[in-house]
């Protein structure tokens, strides 16, 4: 897969369909590796004229490991920021960065907006790139995510262990087996969630692309230590529509209608038996509803060549 400089780090990358159609750029959750995005899911976008690029954030996958970086433990991270103390200033980096990333990314891609979709870690993350590099930015997609609004519902307990559990002894069947009872703590229904080999066998091959415990750390801690933005979310002005599955125990589905609140004129679509996952069975239902709102919002130069 190739590999582009941008914003100080290499950021390795995946590019599916058109260089001749619109940019649209999907970043992972948190500890997600680009491999994966559903190829159904990246085929619907690529037959909607769309110029599909998934990449590796910082510290996953292939992209620039942060590997001499330690981050303060989660618990002083918190403590720290009901303080009022700048923990952003104690963390290697914060989501403001990874936000940066993106937005230099379109740029050495060779496009001067993109249209953005992020999922949970990455819907923060596209949130932060509308507010500091609007200038990058066609249309908004936040999946399954939060603005992090004190008062806003918690994740279940179960939910919250599920997200950051680690294995006894950190082999490929080990973490496998791991990923499979998180699925089921996190997941979609069951009548839609992906089958348990499905997800060990996708767990297998993203530990053998590679495996980074650290960087996962590093990356919750940059979640944790972000300063808030859900008071700025007013100012952004690109078309927007939110993605939230009615029954995620993790971010839950009124963590997306306050995004959609917040956000001037943001469409908003909860769907039934939909978890904190991208599961099969749910890409057609996702599709159905993000193909139509980018036909809405075609590039001028897109209307200009198809006439």
């Amino acid at each position: 897969m190739p590999r582009v400089k941008a914003n100080g780090i290499e950021i390795e990358y995946a590019e599916y369909g058109s260089k001749d159609d619109p940019l649209m750029l999907l970043i992972s959750g948190f500890s997600g590796q680009l491999t994966r995005w559903p190829a159904d899911f990246i085929q619907g976008l690529v037959d909607a004229g769309r110029r599909v690029v998934v990449f590796d954030n910082r510290d996953i996958g292939l992209s620039t490991e942060f590997t001499n970086e330690v981050p303060i433990a989660p618990k002083d991270i918190v403590k720290g920021a009901a303080a009022g103390e700048p923990v952003h200033e104690k963390v290697p980096y914060i989501l403001d960065d990874m936000a940066a990333d993106a937005a230099a990314l379109i740029a050495a891609l060779g496009a001067e907006k993109a249209d953005v979709l992020g999922a949970s870690m990455g819907g923060m993350i596209v949130q932060l790139l509308a507010l500091n590099h609007p200038e990058r930015v066609r249309t908004l997609i936040p999946v399954m995510t939060t603005s992090g609004a004190p008062g806003l519902p918690q994740a279940d307990p179960d939910a919250q262990a599920a997200l950051t559990a680690q294995p006894e002894i950190r082999m490929a069947e080990a973490i496998a087996e791991l990923a499979v009872e998180s699925r089921k703590a996190i997941g979609s229904h069951e009548d839609v969630r992906n089958s348990d080999e499905q997800t060990r066998r996708q767990t297998i091959a993203d530990f053998n692309r590679s495996d980074r415990p650290m960087g996962v750390a590093r990356q919750y801690a940059a979640i944790l230590a972000q300063p808030r933005w859900h008071e700025r979310l007013s100012g952004i002005t690109q078309p927007t529509l939110v993605l939230h599955g009615a029954m995620d125990p993790l971010i839950k589905a009124d963590c997306g209608r306050d995004i959609a609140e917040r956000i001037p004129g943001a469409e908003i679509e909860v769907i039934d038996k939909w978890g904190h996952d991208l599961p099969e069975k749910i890409v057609p239902v996702l599709l159905n509803r993000i193909v139509p709102f980018l036909g809405r919002h075609v590039p001028e130069e897109a209307r200009a060549d198809a006439t």
